[in-house]
């Protein structure tokens, strides 16, 4: 059974419940090969999935249960978490596991320049096999633990790029955020993933 609020709307999938404040979303993880996505979504869910997937099909998925308070009213939110792989050599099977999604966390590496001049690209590639257009966003700048002064992705250029990308991405649905994280250290690894999900219930207008 799936969930609606209007026809003009998104819809998510209900709980077997079809309690009205539990919701299973699906999201995407993506970024360049290498920029640290497996180790951020171990670092939030833990060890409970098979990375060999990611090598063989070019995705891999795990789920977890959220509990969010907004405004005195609770809601349970089951995260199904895609993990994209980033190498070329997925290029033309990655658009079948967009399909569907209602968020994205786009990472790039603090420390490889490439992997942040790659972000249109994975952007444009979010926004065509959604199915849904733009869809919330969060994008990280991963690494940052490895980041010197003077070395790595300017933090101007990181913020111009995000400013930019929200006077015309989400059209006043929804605004675009950035953190640096650090899979190391844990830095902002829980809290790109709250936020994340803050943003899909606004959108969904369920808070």
């Amino acid at each position: 059974m799936f969930w609606k609020k209007k026809s003009s709307e998104p819809t998510t999938q209900k709980s077997k419940k079809d309690d009205p404040s539990a919701y299973f979303i699906k999201l995407v993880l993506m970024g360049d090969g290498a920029v640290g996505k497996t180790s951020l979504r171990r670092n939030y869910l833990g060890v409970g999935f098979t990375e060999e997937h990611i090598l063989t099909i070019g995705a891999d998925f795990a789920a977890k249960s959220v509990k969010y308070e907004f405004n005195g009213k609770k809601y349970d939110v089951t995260f199904q978490i895609w993990d994209l792989a980033g190498q070329e050599t997925f290029n033309s099977v990655r658009s079948m596991y967009y399909k569907g999604c209602f968020g994205g966390i786009l990472v790039f590496d603090r420390t490889r320049p490439s992997s942040f001049q790659n972000l249109k690209h994975w952007l444009e590639e979010l926004s065509k096999h959604s199915s849904r257009g733009h869809v919330p966003l969060i994008i990280l700048g991963n690494k940052a633990d490895l980041v010197e002064d003077g070395t790595g992705v300017p933090a101007e250029e990181i913020e111009d790029f995000i400013s930019n990308l929200n006077k015309s991405y989400s059209k006043g649905k929804f605004e675009v955020h950035y953190l640096d994280t650090s899979a190391k250290t844990g830095l902002n690894v829980k809290e790109a993933f709250d936020l994340l999900g803050e943003q899909v219930l606004h959108w969904l207008k369920a808070i």
